[in-house]
């Protein structure tokens, strides 16, 4: 019922849009009369004004003539003979109204003539101007167009005849007096302006407008027809029009079943061009996508994740928890993580890593990134995951690491190389002392049988230092050893205090010769640090010989080497340790500083640019930081920090 009533609501508004409609094809048609009345009494008025030069008038007998034309055409205001050379030869006024041009003068208005005929003759036929306004003696004014119409004789331009129209009278002349009565004429610009006006102005309930264009040789008007009428009765012809409408409404439902089953098939085209531009996309992914449902079924998976798990995809859709590519030991402990995925809980938008197993059985970590999948109705139906096989960044991982700590070893090599000859004269003393006093024993030994007795307390004190001696040697060698010896990057709590008794022995080799004063200075109650013993002690070792190495300098009397440990906060409760190594060299220039801790920069001629740059390296590591600061008042000062841990 409601479908019926609609089509009949729209019966009757497609009857009153069809009688709407045949009221603006009439006033359409009667504009289109009425612009082919005026331009038919245009035509007929060139050839009355070429009737005027038939019989090759003088000025008197022309004027004559033409004010007879003016007295049978009103839409006529002012004749005028000129000859070639735009002069006027006579004239004629109208006699229904006062002269248009008293008031202005003629000359105001020749532009507009000699423009017409200019046209006219280039078109060598009749040529209007555009209209323009004239205002009259009694204050008011009239809209007047010239007409030129060039004359001829033996081929030869002789002159011109020149006619002006008031459009006012136009409009009351030449249109019939019938449209007069029921519409509302007027001329207008191209823009809407009204040039000219005649009708009625009996208003309606609508208005019907109808806009003609009148081409003349040289302008163009617009002839405005308004015609009020009252809307169409509810009711106009019903039973007439009801079955052309509903063969009409008929024929429309089908156009728009039509037109509804091309719009569905250019759907269901893009579509499907659509779902396989994203199947392209899937199968170029080297990243794994899997798409589980909210009870934990394998719904979609795409050809990475299968060529990385080694399963077909038969194999894994519909597959629910514990999937086949889990390895057996972990699989408690991925249901637990499942479980808590499915309950609800976002997962970290970073990802977290897990280990899968291939069909093979061959085991590989993964990087997984999970989403919640929504659908269209903005409800999470399941859960989208991407796989990242991270085998190779491992591997990558692992023989970085592996450089490092080969790095590493080649630079304690290289510093160790560097301090052979300070060993062969650090070794010299214990070792001459050691064969001095066995040289001594052996001569107090071989006085006789009774010399052991004798020479007892001698004896006892000559073994003693040998053992000192030796025992002296031995740290010296034991301490190059340690550094030397390669062992496994593990972290300890290690006192400020070990670290630097460590390396004590091989910095005093170095200070003797370069005549360099070293200085301890450790805070009271500093905790230890959490390192890699090897690696700090080489941090430490590096600052201290490149900070003995910048007071190598002849001028450099005073050489004195300041390594210092205190406890710092870096912020909250965070407890840090400060190691600083300060030296009173010449400092480092500007230039130097820019690039001081990049690879393979450096300023000595055997240095190979990797200590300081080493050294950073290992500082942040263990997540502190190296720094350089002037020493006041000449040299500088390298400063590192490390995470504390309990009180040594």
């Amino acid at each position: 019922m409601l479908l019926v009533a609609a089509m009949l609501v729209m019966l009757v508004w497609l009857a009153g849009l069809y009688e709407a409609a045949q009221v603006q094809g009439r006033l359409e048609r009667d504009a289109e009369q009425a612009v082919g009345d005026v331009r038919a009494a245009f035509t007929r008025n060139v050839q009355s004004l070429q009737a005027l030069q038939y019989s090759d008038p003088t000025p008197n007998s022309w004027a004559i003539d033409a004010a007879t034309m003016l007295r049978e055409h009103r839409e006529l205001v002012r004749l005028e003979w000129r000859d070639s050379a735009m002069h006027v030869q006579s004239h004629a006024d109208t006699p229904f109204r006062p002269p248009v041009f008293d008031r202005m003068g003629r000359d105001n208005t020749q532009s507009d003539v000699t423009q017409a005929c200019a046209t006219a003759r280039r078109f060598s036929g009749p040529a209007y101007a555009s209209s323009y306004f004239v205002p009259l003696m009694d204050g008011l004014g009239v809209e007047v167009m010239e007409l030129c119409l060039p004359l001829q004789r033996g081929g030869k331009l002789t002159g011109f005849v020149v006619a002006t129209y008031a459009l006012q009278d136009v409009l009351d002349v030449l249109v019939g007096q019938q449209m007069t009565r029921n519409y509302e004429i007027s001329f207008t610009e191209g823009d809407g302006t009204r040039l000219a006006l005649r009708g009625s102005a009996r208003r309606g309930s609508r208005v019907f407008t109808a806009h003609q264009l009148m081409d003349l040789p040289g302008t163009t008007l617009v002839l405005r027809m308004d015609s009020w009428r009252g809307a169409p009765d509810l009711f106009p012809n019903v039973l007439t029009a009801l079955v052309t409408v509903m063969s009409i409404t008929l024929v429309s439902v089908l156009a728009v079943l039509g037109k509804d089953m091309r719009r569905r098939l250019k759907a269901e085209h893009d579509l499907a061009d659509a779902l396989a531009f994203r199947k392209a996309m899937e199968d170029s992914l080297v990243t794994g996508l899997r798409a589980r449902d909210l009870h934990g079924h394998i719904t979609y998976v795409n050809p990475a994740f299968c060529q990385m798990v080694g399963f077909t995809e038969e194999e894994l859709l519909g597959h629910s928890i514990p999937a086949p590519y889990w390895p057996p030991e972990s699989i408690d402990e991925y249901q637990q993580r499942q479980a808590i995925r499915l309950a609800g809980n976002v997962p970290p938008r970073e990802g977290f890593e897990s280990v899968f197993m291939r069909k093979d059985g061959s085991r590989f970590p993964v990087l997984i990134i999970e989403a919640p999948l929504i659908n269209a109705q903005g409800v999470q139906s399941g859960w989208m995951s991407a796989f990242l096989d991270i085998s190779e960044q491992r591997r990558v991982e692992e023989l970085s690491r592996t450089s490092q700590e080969r790095l590493q070893a080649t630079a304690r090599l290289a510093t160790v190389g560097e301090m052979a000859s300070l060993l062969s004269h650090e070794l010299n003393q214990p070792l001459a002392a050691i064969s001095s006093y066995a040289t001594g024993s052996i001569n107090l030994l071989a006085d006789g049988p009774n010399a052991a007795q004798e020479f007892g307390s001698e004896l006892t004190q000559a073994m003693q230092r040998i053992a000192e001696q030796a025992e002296r040697a031995g740290k010296v060698i034991k301490s190059v050893h340690d550094f030397v010896r390669r062992r496994d990057q593990v972290r300890d709590a290690v006192a400020p205090q070990v670290l630097l008794d460590a390396i004590l022995p091989l910095i005093h080799l170095q200070a003797r010769k370069l005549l360099v004063r070293v200085q301890i200075e450790v805070e009271p109650g500093v905790p230890c640090v959490l390192c890699d013993r090897t690696m700090v002690e080489q941090v430490l070792l590096n600052l201290a010989r490149n900070a003995m190495q910048a007071m190598d300098q002849p001028h450099i009397l005073e050489r004195v080497l300041l390594m210092r440990v205190r406890r710092v906060k870096a912020g909250g409760h965070s407890q840090w340790v400060e190691f600083s190594v300060a030296d009173i060299g010449e400092g480092i220039a500007p230039e130097v500083q820019l690039q001081l801790f990049n690879p393979f920069f450096t300023t000595k001629a055997e240095g190979m640019g990797l200590g300081l740059s080493l050294c950073r390296t290992v500082v942040e590591q263990h997540g502190g930081a190296l720094v350089f600061e002037p020493n006041v008042p000449q040299g500088t000062v390298f400063i590192f920090t490390l995470p504390a841990g309990a009180v040594a």
